[in-house]
């Protein structure tokens, strides 16, 4: 079911194993422009149907709009024309725009396909987004089948005058961010009979046995010895049981101390208060979360960035059964906090905070959860954009900062004391919902409860972005996006020392 590995290689000219080139159109003041089309490839095409490569283009309908795909015939190999907008391209839009133009190609073939990307890319951070884009839009998910289905982007090349050392680790960093993302696409895009709790903490700890990663997995049994009283509960109506994976990253001489937590719901029946059937059917993306925080903690480790990171995914399947937790019930969560039930369908941030409560005993610098928390933050912030909730802005400020040059979009909402009021309970220390509006404010100040007073934290919901239910766009698939992924690693390269 996995996606096959993408090698990425930075290359000055092309050579004959190439079967699609991408070049771009931007926007100029004197009007479109191709921007990394070769001069030989030019001088044949002009031979060969007596017009410029700008001309045949502009008369096949190529357009500077991003992300605009257009196919070109040539003698060689196909000629993929694709708008970048306006002359100051960012690197979100070779991002966006190399994704689609990769899409479009392995559409049209069955086959593995060679492709090389030239779009004029020399500063580093253009050559990390053309080869994230690359490999993002060229993500397939290998259908679970007894017939085979191969991958169909074979190989990619980034042309680029500059291969400097710097330009080389960057599209390194581009593959490997890449590849991630992609990790946790699978991970979430995985049904849900095949990605439960045990295969899905065995999944992570097998991703991690060549990096310098440490990993302590938790199961039922010593979930219950623990007092892990979320997940347990969590966790109880079904026959599989929960699992906290731990994974602990420390490079020598690392200052910076990052916790990473994660919503790991591998499949939402929304327990006693069950959810609809509509409602219910994606609800193997509730894991979005955990697989987010897991990938990104990999590939930090692989990129041997010297932040020190320690990251908890906390697994659960939500089930109704005779063994299933209730509304009303009083859970006691890791460290002793009690808990009083409102809602057997709000039982993400229960398994949250018994991974919360137990990062803050690693005395991190900062702890960033993540997770597919509430619908209410759909309802404020639509499909693509996630909410974020902080300690304070500052905080704030560094996620979103990280974000930003990930190219991820995030809005940052409040956590009003009005409502963690609200939150308070007759029958135990805390009530675990509250008011209906603004339910995702309400979430954050609850999860706020369980996080020591001098630790800075961050709540990312992805709710909406973590899974596209319609068709691609961009660099986001059909299916799991690992949304999120980006953010963090651009999160930890921060943070270094």
């Amino acid at each position: 079911m996995a996606t096959s590995k993408q090698s990425v290689t930075l290359v000055k000219t092309l050579d004959k194993e190439v079967d699609v080139l991408v070049v771009g159109l931007v926007e100029t003041a004197k009007g479109p422009e191709l921007v990394g089309l070769p001069t030989d490839l030019e001088s044949s095409i002009r031979k060969r149907f007596g017009s410029s490569v700008m001309e045949l283009a502009l008369d096949l309908g190529a357009k500077t709009e991003p992300a605009h795909v257009t196919f070109l015939p040539t003698a060689d190999h196909q000629l993929v024309v694709v708008g970048l907008g306006e002359v100051d391209v960012t690197p979100e839009q070779v991002r966006r725009s190399t994704a689609a133009a990769i899409r479009a190609v392995i559409s049209r073939s069955k086959d593995p396909v060679q492709v090389a990307v030239s779009l004029e890319t020399t500063d580093p951070e253009m050559i990390k987004a053309a080869a994230e884009g690359a490999l993002l839009g060229g993500y397939q998910f290998r259908k679970v089948s007894d017939s085979e289905n191969p991958a169909r982007l074979g190989g990619v090349r980034i042309v680029s005058e500059s291969t400097k050392s710097e330009s080389r680790r960057a599209a390194e960093i581009g593959a490997v961010v890449a590849e991630a993302v992609c990790t946790a696409r699978d991970w979430v895009n995985t049904p849900p009979n095949l990605l439960y709790p045990e295969s899905f903490a065995e999944a992570a700890k097998e991703q991690v046995k060549d990096t310098k990663i440490d990993v302590e997995i938790l199961d039922d049994k010593a979930l219950r010895k623990n007092g892990y009283g979320g997940l347990t509960a969590v966790g109880g109506g079904s026959a599989r049981g929960p699992r906290l994976v731990r994974f602990d990253y420390h490079p020598r001489g690392a200052k910076f101390h990052l916790a990473l937590v994660g919503k790991g719901i591998t499949f939402d029946s929304g327990g006693l208060d069950i959810k609809p059937a509509d409602g219910m059917y994606t609800m193997k993306c509730d894991m979005g979360g955990a697989a987010a925080v897991l990938a990104a903690t990999k590939a930090i480790a692989e990129l041997g960035l010297s932040v020190h990171v320690t990251c908890y995914a906390a697994m659960a399947e939500n089930m109704p059964s005779g063994d299933a937790y209730r509304p009303s019930d009083v859970l006691t969560i890791y460290g002793g906090t009690t808990v009083e039930n409102g809602n057997t369908d709000a039982e993400g941030r229960l398994v949250l905070v018994d991974a919360i409560a137990r990062a803050c005993e690693d005395e991190p610098d900062m702890i960033v959860d993540v997770a597919t928390l509430t619908g209410a933050c759909m309802v404020a912030l639509g499909k693509r954009i996630a909410g974020l909730m902080a300690s304070d802005d500052h905080t704030a400020d560094v996620v979103l900062d990280a974000a930003e040059l990930a190219g991820e979009d995030f809005w940052q909402l409040p956590i009003p004391q009005h409502i963690d009021d609200d939150l308070d309970s007759d029958v135990a220390d805390v009530k675990s919902t509250g008011p209906r509006q603004g339910g995702a404010l309400v979430a954050a100040a609850f999860l706020r409860r369980f996080v020591a007073d001098d630790i800075p934290w961050a709540h990312l919901d992805i709710a909406g972005p973590a899974f596209n239910d319609s068709k691609p766009y961009d660099h986001v698939p059909k299916g799991g996006t690992g949304v999120a992924v980006r953010t963090l690693v651009a999160l930890g390269a921060s943070l270094q020392n």
